[in-house]
């Protein structure tokens, strides 16, 4: 499994994803296949070497033989399929060019007869389902009676389906991204001006954090916005480690490299990044999570843990156990939990806390030697505790109350301090 991590510094479009996605996994001869694998014999696709600023990389060009013209990959974006926008339209829109004009069945058709892995099937068309859903919504239209034009031609078949199949040979597992640059502005298009981002765009990215830029133009098309909502991507990013990183690039030029980035990373998981570890069980005695299990949950990387009693589903009784644990030990503590427990799943998310520092410190009393924990509050203040088990191990020796022993050890400690 990977981690991904996008760069949208100049936008995004669905053949700049097809291009870096096909760098990262060394796939370009695979790529060249595609219009055969999905038997649409009138789509091809060149692949020729650019310079973008400086950065050589590869231009994934997909030609639609049906216009004998190119699908350019711009984030401007004189995409003759996307047109920047992807309109699509209902049964009675007379359509003015020769793009075929496919319904959602019939592109899961195409796909779904495609030969390509499963996974890869299931994850072209789920992109496709986001764009077709926004279009229903911008348009009013029920889904089904959608009629999809620019996203329904061989280019933007191969855009998707080619992305999905790369996605799917990458095992990507988790994705982090920047903020995607939207550009600024209006487009013309059949129905006039739109702003920009247009109305489908804007409807796919809610929820993804975006800026304008400083360069008038669309950036991004709502194949891109799609396959960047699809990856559900977390833009709270931690510390990664890239492991090859290539370039996906437009045709257009801007003053920015006109190139989307795209990492494998390593995500760099430190012993000093506190997750919460919960879990909730039933079907299983409370004996069974009593102090053997507990002093397992220490040893195989809980810092802390509590029990809350809880309602479960048809009115069970339940146990939910959180754990603080540090985030290169979740997947020992996880495999711990399994092993000894009924639950059949855990869930962990990271936290942020502050902390007093604290040391343990050793004091001689009459009784023998204790451990003592001494934290000190932002005022100066001290807090001090006695580790029970120093305690115990006397109160068992001497035959003394723990409760009224603490006290007496405490006040001499205190004397010493």
């Amino acid at each position: 499994m990977n981690t991904l991590y996008i760069e949208a510094f100049s936008g995004l479009s669905g053949d700049m994803f097809l291009g870096a996605l096909a760098g990262l996994a060394d796939a370009y001869d695979e790529l060249e296949k595609l219009p055969e694998l999905l038997a649409l014999s009138d789509g091809k696709i060149e692949i020729t070497e650019v310079d973008k600023n400086g950065i050589i990389c590869k231009h994934v060009k997909v030609i639609d033989l049906n216009e004998q013209h190119s699908h350019s990959p711009s984030n401007e974006h004189e995409h003759h399929h996307e047109h920047g926008h992807d309109h699509h339209h209902d049964d009675n829109h007379n359509h003015g060019h020769h793009h075929h004009h496919r319904h959602l069945s019939d592109i899961n058709t195409i796909i779904e007869n495609a030969s390509i892995p499963d996974n890869a099937k299931k994850i072209a068309k789920a992109i496709f389902l986001i764009i077709g859903e926004s279009e229903s919504k911008i348009h009013n239209i029920p889904l089904k009676k959608i009629h999809f034009h620019e996203v329904s031609g061989v280019d933007s078949i191969i855009d998707i389906v080619g992305c999905a199949l790369l996605l799917d040979k990458l095992k990507i597992n988790k994705t982090y991204a920047t903020p995607i640059c939207t550009g600024f502005g209006f487009v013309n298009t059949q129905h006039g001006k739109l702003p920009v981002p247009a109305p489908a765009t804007a409807d796919i990215l809610a929820g993804i954090p975006s800026y304008a830029g400083d360069e008038q133009g669309e950036r991004v098309t709502p194949t891109g916005a799609a396959i960047l909502k699809y990856l559900n991507s977390d833009f709270d990013i931690p510390v990664l480690t890239a492991t090859k990183t290539v370039y996906g690039p437009g045709s257009k030029d801007f003053i920015a490299p006109n190139v989307v980035r795209l990492s494998l990373c390593e995500q760099q998981n430190s012993s000093e990044d506190i997750y919460v570890l919960e879990t909730n069980i039933d079907d299983m005695s409370n004996e069974f999570l009593g102090n053997d299990f507990q002093e397992g949950l220490f040893k195989h990387g809980a810092n802390d843990f509590h029990y809350n009693s809880i309602h479960m589903k048809k009115g069970r009784q339940g146990v939910l156990l959180s754990c603080s644990v540090p985030a290169n030990r979740i997947q020992q503590l996880s495999d711990y939990i399994f092993e000894h427990t009924s639950t059949i799943g855990v869930r962990y998310y990271p936290v942020k806390g502050n902390k007093l520092e604290r040391e343990i410190r050793s004091f001689e009393t009459p009784y023998g030697m204790v451990n003592v924990k001494i934290v000190k509050t932002p005022s100066g203040r001290k807090k001090t505790k006695i580790e029970y088990d120093d305690l115990k191990k006397i109160s068992d020796k001497i035959d003394q109350p723990i409760y009224f022993l603490e006290k007496e050890i405490m006040n001499l400690i205190n004397e010493q301090l």
